[in-house]
Formats: C-alpha cells, sequence, structure tokens
C-alpha cells in the first residue's frame, strides 16, 4: 500500500472516530437547545395570557371610569339645573319674578302691587311711591328741599349704595361711569 493511501485510510478512520465521539455531544447541546426554546415558549405563552387578560382588563376598567365621569356629569347637569329650579321658585315665591308672570298689557293692573327693586317686598315699593321717593324708578325729578336751601337728590349716600347692592345681587354690573350718566 502506498503511503497517501494509509494517510488517507488514517485521515478517515480519525474523522468517523472524532464524529463517534463528538455527536453524541452534538445531539446533547441540539437537544439542550431544543429543550430551552420549547421552554421559552411555553413561558412567553403563559406569561402572556395573564397580560392579555390584564390588558382587557384595563380597558375594561377605563370604559367604566369614563362612564363613570359621564354619569358624574350628568348628575352636576341635572344637580344645577334643579338649583336652577329651585332659585326660580325662590324667586317667584319672594315676588321678584313678577315681571314673568305679569304681561304688558296688565303692567298698570297690578302696579300697586309688584316688587319693583327685586328685594321681595312691596311695602317698602308702595310706600317709596306714596312719599315720592322712589329713586327715579318713575322718571319723576324726586329732589327734596334740604334744611341748607340747596336741592339734593332724594336719598343719601346710604341710600345709592343700597340701590348698587340690589343691582350687584341683579347681577347688573355697576361702574363710577355708569353712576355718574345717572346723575
Amino acid at each position: 500500500m502506498s503511503t497517501g493511501l494509509i494517510i488517507a485510510i488514517v485521515v478517515v478512520a480519525l474523522i468517523i472516530l472524532a464524529l463517534l465521539v463528538l455527536l453524541p455531544r452534538m445531539r446533547a447541546t441540539a437537544h439542550r437547545k431544543q429543550a430551552e426554546r420549547e421552554l421559552h415558549s411555553r413561558r412567553d405563552r403563559v406569561a402572556g395570557e395573564p397580560r392579555d387578560a390584564a390588558g382587557a382588563a384595563e380597558r375594561s376598567a377605563a370604559r367604566a371610569e369614563q362612564k363613570a365621569r359621564l354619569a358624574e356629569q350628568s348628575a352636576q347637569k341635572e344637580r344645577a339645573e334643579a338649583n336652577v329650579e329651585t332659585q326660580r321658585a325662590e324667586m317667584h315665591e319672594r315676588g321678584m319674578a313678577d315681571d314673568e308672570l305679569i304681561e304688558d298689557h296688565e303692567r298698570d293692573r297690578f302696579a300697586d302691587v309688584v316688587d319693583r327693586d327685586g328685594d321681595g317686598h312691596t311695602v317698602d315699593d308702595r310706600a317709596r311711591s306714596a312719599t315720592g321717593r322712589d329713586d327715579d324708578r318713575d322718571g319723576v325729578d324726586d329732589r327734596q328741599d334740604t334744611p341748607g336751601g340747596g336741592a339734593t337728590p332724594a336719598g343719601s349716600e346710604y341710600e345709592r349704595g343700597r340701590e348698587d347692592e340690589r343691582r350687584f345681587e341683579r347681577g347688573d354690573r355697576i361702574t363710577d361711569d355708569v353712576r355718574e350718566s345717572e346723575r
């Protein structure tokens, strides 16, 4: 036999021997990696189920919170509407909304029982009308002579302050230029 053939047989024998020794190790490594992949896949699947359930629960909770906010806003709106109706009823009870009840052609008929200043009392309105001191609501100049000889507007600074308070309660905006234009 020739030397080249002997070397070739030895090399082939060594390769076969190496394969016989290394093949089980390679198989074991391949099985271990396959088992790791399968375990990792199972972990992902098992962990994914609760995550999906948690995500669904979170979306459901967000919808429930949105519905609760809408319900709260609806309740606040209804509460506000009820308060408006209560205020309207109180205004009618006090006579502060008589202008809503009396039409224009009936004004003369109810003139002596209507609350003109909106304070809930018609007695003081009738008394001012009777004394001629109605703070220019009737368009008549109610100036009275004072002991000093000069004419001053009916009512003192106190009376003008009371009128300003009444206007403020009705929501009228009072500024100094409005007061000046009234004088």
